[in-house]
């Protein structure tokens, strides 16, 4: 495993141990980012009007189309490094 791989599967252990819960916002960047560095550019199919939470998710994630998988899980890492340092000030 390459050392981003490990820093990216620490970073995923370690979001889930955050002092405070993120806001919604910042859920969706997480969410968009991680979807971006293990699956690629999103779908074209964005889901149906009556699913309002999978169209923000949708949006957030297709937001990141052309970005490479280890761009999105440097992204990701440096993200919740910011959110622990947030917790600890």
């Amino acid at each position: 495993m390459s050392d981003i791989d490990t820093r990216f599967t620490q970073a995923i252990d370690d979001v889930k141990q955050l002092s405070e819960r993120p806001g919604d916002l910042t859920l969706l960047r997480l969410y968009a980012l991680y979807k971006q560095a293990t699956a690629g550019d999103a779908p074209d199919d964005r889901p149906g009007g009556l699913d309002i939470v999978g169209r923000y998710k949708h949006d957030a994630w297709a937001a990141l189309k052309g970005v490479a998988p280890d761009t999105a899980k440097q992204d990701y890492i440096d993200l919740v490094a910011q959110l622990q340092n947030d917790a600890q000030s």
